[in-house]
């Protein structure tokens, strides 16, 4: 492969950084072994691949792909999440660099998003999250308070009302001050405290496609792609079932009000993600959860925020569901995460397998 290179360019090989060069059909003609190393290939078996079948799905690559041809001048993009061919996420920025040295067309140089950034971004979230259920909390309680007074004294009304007629007013009053107790409960869930017990994640996701299938019309196909090897966590199942559920019946929800004219489709999959660190807290094995799905993707201006409180992209939606979803994963000390285009969206959960689990995993493998 190094003869077919130019000269300039046999000097890759000694890079720390992951670099692939491809030519005027965008097929890969060389990866580097920074390449090979991060993105767990040879360079064998991409080597005269197109590079969307090397990163399949990627549409932020092949958008700075696409503008770094037509500018005819380097073009970086930051920080975007990418999936290789052995299904595996990572966090990257990509310069694309074109040339003129056939059959090299293009460079491209990646660079995993650095530990630190990562680390602190992560406490970001979690210093927002617990503001965010903090809120949400003495909202839900300050409200709850006054709320029981108005119905109640709804209630009185309507008694004393000599006009039947005029009880319709009095009904209203009741049933919004019902649905909006519903609405305080469901922000005090959260605080329900967490019953940890040995869970398995599949049994918790065979569950969330059973409730999937029975509420969703046959339009949408609910797939499977799951690494039965895992071993079992120590989880609330419940607050398991409901993250997974409120995630995918977004999805759901979304692809029945955007019909589009491939098949819609969620797909529930399972991999083990090996040295991971959580909260500061190294493990040797973690669960990564994707709910990923093929619908309209969510609305740039939200796309930011949907972890927020009362945030909704969806006409009539409370705003909680991923909100909840968040707070969960954070008692389970994981960490959930997005990435979402038109036509792919991905939702990647990872939860830590304590470390008495881990190593009877990692001795049966």
């Amino acid at each position: 492969m190094a003869q077919n290179i130019p000269l300039s360019f046999t000097g890759l090989e000694h890079l720390a950084t992951a670099v692939i060069l491809l030519d005027e059909d965008r097929r890969v003609v060389y990866a580097n072994p920074g390449a090979e190393v991060l993105f767990a290939v040879s360079a064998k078996q991409i080597t005269d691949l197109p590079i969307s079948h090397v990163f399949p799905g990627c549409e932020i690559l092949h958008s700075a792909v696409e503008n770094a041809i037509l500018s005819h001048s380097p073009f970086r993009e930051h920080e975007f999440f990418i999936s290789t061919l052995r299904q595996n996420s990572l966090a990257v920025t990509c310069t694309v660099t074109p040339v003129e040295l056939a059959p090299v067309c293009l460079v491209l140089e990646f660079q995993q998003m650095d530990q630190q950034l990562r680390i602190a971004r992560e406490e970001r979230m979690l210093i927002q999250q617990q503001a965010n259920a903090e809120l949400l909390r003495n909202l839900a309680h300050e409200i709850r308070n006054p709320l029981g007074g108005l119905r109640g004294a709804a209630q009185l009304l309507e008694h004393e009302l000599p006009q039947i007629n005029l009880r319709e007013y009095t009904q209203v009053i009741i049933k919004e001050a019902d649905r909006l107790q519903l609405l305080m409960d469901r922000l005090l869930v959260p605080h329900r405290v967490p019953k940890y017990e040995s869970t398995n994640i599949h049994e918790v996701l065979e569950r969330v496609r059973s409730l999937l299938l029975a509420e969703t019309p046959k339009g949408i196909l609910v797939k499977r792609d799951y690494d039965t090897s895992l071993p079992e966590l120590i989880g609330d199942r419940e607050k398991l079932i409901q993250t997974v559920l409120n995630i995918a019946r977004n999805a759901a929800q979304a692809m029945q009000s955007n019909p589009s004219k491939n098949q819609n489709q969620i797909i529930l999959r399972t991999r083990a993600e090996r040295q991971v660190t959580l909260a500061k807290k190294r493990y040797r094995v973690a669960i990564r959860l994707q709910i990923i799905d093929n619908g309209p993707g969510i609305p740039n201006e939200i796309r930011d925020r949907i972890f927020y409180p009362l945030v909704s992209g969806r006409e009539g939606g409370s705003g909680l569901g991923l909100t909840l979803a968040q707070t969960f994963i954070t008692q389970h000390r994981g960490m959930i995460e997005c990435e979402s285009q038109p036509g792919h969206t991905c939702f990647t959960i990872l939860l830590p397998i304590e470390s008495t689990v881990t190593k009877d995993y990692v001795t049966r493998q």
